[in-house]
């Protein structure tokens, strides 16, 4: 089978372009000793991607209650890495019960008492805030939480996606730096409390490449990098070329008095996420490649989208309707979300496998 006879929008996944990924991360963590990479599987959410990013059954990440059940055979490890709540700290125990050693994360004082009584002995993190601003409490807040949480504290936990915003090398090693500096600040003051923060947890694709140093950390978290995309290439977070994942697409119109040509992979297929928007260059949508994953048509750009409409332009005028394209997504976490499985390729047009994921919560 080749890319020529599945049906359009799909997922093609490119695994020499994913294995790059992985090894670059994992030669960036290495500089680290004693520090573990955790991988972040929110973005890939498929076992056989795991298989290769936590070899063994190593240490994962998950951002949904379905992700953390769908792995929980082959990756007993877990930390559940969004703000528990008491109706889904039942659903955790119940998947430790069957065997599985999901952590949990909480920047909320009356939660964290919850945990500490709650019969089904799950543990927790403390959730830091170090400048996103998204989830988690100042480090100098950390400890009442973590002494509610009482003898069921597994650590402290981080996540630097403020580096998003950085365009550059210094500003991501500052970022980086102030990352590790706010958790492992907290750390400190636990252990002055009499405290054993067994996990002191942080992480972004774009800080675990550019930290100096990670003195003080256990364990770094990323996801995004095994993939890559169009946002990702421009914070140097992978090459430009080494996006892992692709949509297949298909021309169903033509409009040359506009010059532009209109694909079957719409707002469903891509997502409407504009992270590109702020970056240097603007991709839209996604950018449209050839079938062999190349910027042959320069920059043709989905401009517009709509539910199973995208709208390229300037649109490669020798593309007839029915002629098929790849499209390079401008964030890819949200553009597979739509998608239940990979079709995999190994730098041709061949499909070598179809890898399943798990979608939902």
């Amino acid at each position: 089978m080749t890319l020529d006879d599945l049906p359009t929008p799909c997922l093609v996944l490119d695994v020499a372009v994913l294995t790059r990924n992985l090894a670059l991360m994992q030669r960036a963590i290495a500089r680290h000793p004693g520090v573990v990479l955790r991988p972040h599987m929110k973005t890939a959410k498929s076992r056989d991607v795991a298989a290769l990013a936590a070899p063994d059954g190593g240490p994962i990440t998950v951002s949904t209650l379905a992700e953390a059940a769908y792995f929980a055979e082959g990756w007993r490890d877990q930390i559940y890495a969004v703000g528990i709540t008491p109706q889904k700290l039942d659903q955790v125990a119940a998947l430790n019960a069957q065997g599985a050693d999901i952590k949990v994360i909480t920047d909320d004082i009356g939660m964290a008492r919850l945990i500490a009584t709650h019969p089904g002995g799950v543990r927790a993190l403390v959730e830091v805030d170090v400048g996103e601003h998204r989830g988690g409490v100042p480090p100098a807040d950390a400890l009442p939480i973590a002494q509610a949480i009482g003898s069921r504290l597994a650590g402290l936990f981080t996540h630097g996606g403020h580096s998003y915003a950085g365009r550059d090398a210094a500003t991501m090693e500052r970022i980086a730096e102030a990352e590790r500096a706010g958790v492992t600040r907290a750390a400190e003051m636990l252990r002055d409390a009499g405290l054993r923060p067994q996990i002191v947890s942080l992480g972004s694709s774009p800080t675990a490449l550019h930290a100096k140093h990670l003195d003080g950390v256990t364990e770094v978290r990323a996801g995004v990098y095994m993939f890559g995309d169009l946002f990702q290439a421009q914070l140097g977070t992978h090459p430009q070329d080494d996006i892992a994942v692709t949509v297949l697409a298909s021309v169903i119109g033509r409009r040359p008095a506009q010059g532009t040509i209109l694909l079957d992979s719409g707002g469903l297929a891509l997502s409407k996420d504009r992270s590109t928007q702020a970056a240097p260059k603007d991709y839209g949508f996604g950018l449209v490649l050839d079938m062999d994953a190349r910027a042959s048509f320069g920059e043709a750009i989905i401009i517009r989208t709509h539910q199973e409409h995208g709208e390229v332009s300037p649109g490669p005028m020798q593309l007839r309707v029915g002629d098929r394209v790849r499209v390079a997504p401008n964030h890819t976490c949200m553009t597979v979300a739509a998608h239940e499985r990979y079709h995999v390729v190994d730098g041709s047009r061949e499909v070598i496998a179809v890898w399943n994921r798990v979608n939902g919560w």
